[in-house]
């Protein structure tokens, strides 16, 4: 089977342009799969029907997944029979009737509007690494994109004039407004520093060394002002991303355009942040209303 999955994860990168992210959580779940039924003496794919996907389903639900993790895992079994069948490997999909747990949609983790201020004033303003900083981080929450997104943005990717990015996701493209914060900021950076830190290179961003930024550099920058601030939260990049989205929708931003700045295919996605608007107002509600 292993032969099978290593022919998947080609496919993934080469025809399907899927982010490095997304093969590498696919072939973790499959080769999970795979050894599992190897420890079971089942070499064959062909061997395992629905009553043997159901029996591995239950292994992990054991092993104390969440239910999102055993989702995921079916979902990337599924999409591997698919490819199989495609390929004329096998017949059938055995996942196709395999039940997975129910999953509580629920209001993803995000700051407050006073703690990005916060975090967005941390930056200062006199070294090339603050001024590039703040760019980084006003342009994060300005656009919401990924931090893979961030750190592969280069120089022709922004029009300042006009007042937005190009963001490229696999072989797509969206257009991402930004407002006059980050307009600043960036037009700031590029007009005192980028060349004196990126060098020769294209990319919008670079660490210290002219080398790109990498994604866990960045992580590194986001805890970094953080911990200035004196933000409790666990602050990640990707929340910085639903923080975006969630104080657009509170404030009547429509979800179908928000759909397209986050580069979401489903609106079923996007949906989530209508959730945190809700529990939001219901807080409230709560709060002051005389009889709540």
């Amino acid at each position: 089977m292993e032969q099978l999955i290593d022919q998947y994860v080609i496919f993934l990168k080469d025809t399907k342009k899927s982010r490095a992210n997304t093969v590498a959580s696919y072939k973790r779940d499959l080769m999970k799969f795979n050894h599992y039924f190897m420890e079971t003496g089942i070499t064959d794919i062909k061997d395992i029907n629905e009553t043997k996907v159901n029996s591995y389903v239950l292994y992990i639900e054991k092993q104390g997944m969440s239910a999102a993790t055993v989702s995921r895992n079916v979902a990337s079994i599924k999409s591997f029979y698919n490819f199989l069948i495609k390929e004329g490997i096998v017949d059938s999909n055995p996942c196709d009737t395999v039940k997975t747990p129910k999953i509580e949609k629920k209001a993803p983790d995000v700051l407050t509007v006073e703690e990005v201020t916060k975090l967005l004033e941390q930056p200062g303003d006199r070294t090339p690494k603050e001024i590039r900083d703040r760019a980084m981080l006003e342009l994060l929450y300005a656009t919401g994109i990924r931090v893979t997104e961030l750190v592969t943005l280069k120089k022709a990717d922004v029009n300042l004039s006009l007042g937005y990015i190009e963001c490229h996701d696999a072989n797509k493209s969206r257009i991402i407004p930004i407002e006059d914060a980050a307009q600043n900021a960036v037009g700031r950076y590029l007009n005192e520093v980028h060349d004196e830190m990126c060098k020769d290179s294209d990319y919008l961003f670079s660490n210290c060394k002219g080398a790109p930024m990498t994604r866990q550099g960045f992580w590194k920058i986001i805890k970094y002002y953080a911990n200035k601030a004196g933000i409790e939260k666990d602050i990640t990049p990707h929340m910085i991303r639903h923080s975006f989205a969630s104080h657009l929708v509170n404030n009547g931003a429509d979800l179908k355009a928000v759909q397209e700045m986050l580069g979401h295919a489903d609106i079923s996605t996007t949906q989530i942040y209508l959730n945190s608007k809700q529990s939001r107002l219901k807080e409230e509600y709560r709060k002051a209303h005389p009889r709540a």
